[in-house]
């Protein structure tokens, strides 16, 4: 295609949004109008579904459950008065609490205020205000935001080790829908073992974001914390940000939620538009779908020019991974549908994988996030005539036109600063693109039955280790691996027995292996 066919190509397909100057360029995707003729019924059936959705359809069938984190930025939408009131009021919770906490009229037991927050969570409990923080909390929030977003215990004490003494004046907010969710609970009581090794009162200190009557919440409330916020079953995990799980944190360190929301409803109004070429989402989800054949044939490689926006890849990963990985879709057929994302930043990516990108092999397409604002103030020429955002800026430009010269498609998103509103209309275009593209390869977006394969597999392997203790215990004698594993009753599980010991062993608990390392048959078990 020559240059003036691609310009052209630019204009026909180019999506403005005036009230956001947001641009979506979806130009440089290989699809012709014979495609999007043949998808036209699919958006059209994809539209009315989305539509119900909002109203408050069942759209996962397999919990019985509505999905609404649209209605989050936008409370007259939701289908009864009494989840308005909700949305409303936990709305205007968290800006009271997050004043207080900022003006010093709660405070730390001994202390004039808090200084930092500590955010126990995973998945999607974590992932969005990561994002939102990297992306907005700037070089000065009032309160300094830290994760405990893992179980993993060195991780753990490097996050406690970070705050030292200001765990002192440090708020927890530990976010569990279920409040069962292991890591966050195995976070949670290394953080009161820590409190309770400075001689800190814990409860004086937390808060808790969790379902209504949840375990955590009857934890919080019995101990007596703070504060407890609500998370309901119709948000999921990965469609929180504009819950309390998101929107707590984000206050607290100083950030326009009010601004966030704004940006996510002006994008979920543009969205709405049941037309192909006037709906931004659309665009996105008619370029995955060409590029991947509907099949996820292709990754998603997201690379934001734009160092605050590190962590969108990330945020995406859950969102569009854990959302469209699906074995089955809504007829019970196997599909195996999903599409793999992951990405960095640019220009970093120009000394990483971009090499691979444009030579090696072919099974990705490209979404470049622009920012058209370098920074706040002028820019010092590094050459005559040019800043570093214009280099910046050059090689964005550049890399797209060298893959696609060498047959590597990309959609290219521009905004015009990294701003509260932005973000969140950036955050709502994503979780739209979603809906509608699992809509057309008819998957149901809104559970994780992997996820959920995964958490049981993890509860069988500690049952396992339990039961191995005891009958180390009741034996008394050291035996082979398989010896023990057959005493547990476990002798097709000889391989995990073995991991579990070896773990135990590294440190120093319960049980010593002793033999040649590289013959785990051989190794023989004693208690310690």
């Amino acid at each position: 295609m020559d240059a003036a066919a691609l310009w052209q190509r630019y204009q026909d397909w180019l999506y403005y949004h005036a009230g956001l100057d947001l641009y979506l360029d979806i130009s440089r995707m290989r699809f012709d109008e014979s495609f999007v003729a043949q998808m036209q019924p699919k958006f059209d059936h994809a539209f009315r579904a989305v539509d119900a959705l909002e109203k408050g359809a069942i759209a996962n069938p397999d919990e019985d459950r509505m999905v609404g984190h649209y209605w989050l930025r936008d409370p007259d939408l939701a289908p009864t008065a009494a989840l308005k009131a909700d949305i409303v009021d936990t709305l205007s919770k968290i800006e009271a609490f997050a004043k207080q906490i900022h003006t010093g009229a709660i405070y730390p037991p001994g202390r004039e205020h808090f200084t930092d927050v500590l955010s126990v969570g995973i998945g999607g409990s974590a992932l969005g205000p990561q994002f939102v923080s990297q992306a907005l909390s700037g070089v000065a929030p009032l309160l300094k935001l830290h994760f405990v977003d893992n179980t993993d215990p060195a991780g753990i004490d490097r996050t406690l080790a970070s705050l030292g003494d200001r765990l002192a004046t440090t708020l927890v907010i530990v976010i569990s829908k279920s409040g069962g969710t292991p890591e966050t609970r195995n976070g949670m009581v290394e953080v009161k073992h820590a409190f309770a090794q400075q001689g800190l009162h814990f409860p004086r200190q937390a808060v808790a974001v969790t379902g209504i009557g949840s375990n955590l919440e009857n934890l919080a409330k019995s101990e007596g914390w703070l504060e407890t916020f609500p998370m309901h079953d119709w948000v999921g995990g990965r469609t929180s940000e504009f819950s309390a799980v998101g929107l707590l944190p984000a206050a607290l360190e100083g950030i326009d939620i009010r601004a966030m929301l704004a940006g996510a409803k002006e994008m979920d109004a543009a969205t709405r538009v049941p037309n192909l070429r006037q709906n931004p989402a659309a665009l996105l989800a008619l370029s995955w779908y060409a590029a991947g054949k509907g099949k996820g044939e292709k990754d998603m490689v997201l690379l934001p020019y734009k160092d605050s926006l590190l962590l969108f890849s990330r945020y995406l990963q859950q969102l569009v991974m854990e959302s469209l990985g699906k074995e089955k879709d809504l007829d019970g057929a196997v599909v195996h549908q999903g599409i793999a994302v992951y990405g960095n930043k640019g220009s970093t990516d120009q000394h990483a994988y971009v090499q691979q990108l444009r030579e090696g092999v072919n099974n990705f397409f490209v979404t470049f996030i622009e920012v058209l604002k370098d920074r706040e103030g002028p820019s010092i020429e590094v050459e005559l005539g040019v800043t570093a955002g214009d280099y910046l800026s050059g090689l964005l430009m550049g890399t797209r036109q060298a893959l696609f010269e060498n047959d590597r498609d990309s959609v290219t998103v521009t905004i015009p600063e990294v701003t509260p509103r932005h973000v969140g209309a950036l955050i709502a275009l994503y979780e739209r693109a979603v809906s509608l593209y699992a809509v057309l390869v008819n998957i149901n977006a809104y559970h994780q039955p992997g996820v959920e394969a995964g958490k049981k597999a993890a509860a069988s392997v500690l049952a396992l280790q339990n039961q191995l203790m005891a009958v180390l215990a009741a034996e008394g004698q050291p035996m082979s691996v398989g010896e023990l594993a057959a005493k547990a009753g476990a002798s097709d599980r000889v391989e995990t027995v073995y991991k579990i010991l070896r773990h135990l062993d590294a440190n120093d608990r319960a049980v010593r292996l002793e033999g040649d390392r590289a013959r785990p048959a051989s190794l023989q078990v004693s208690a310690r």
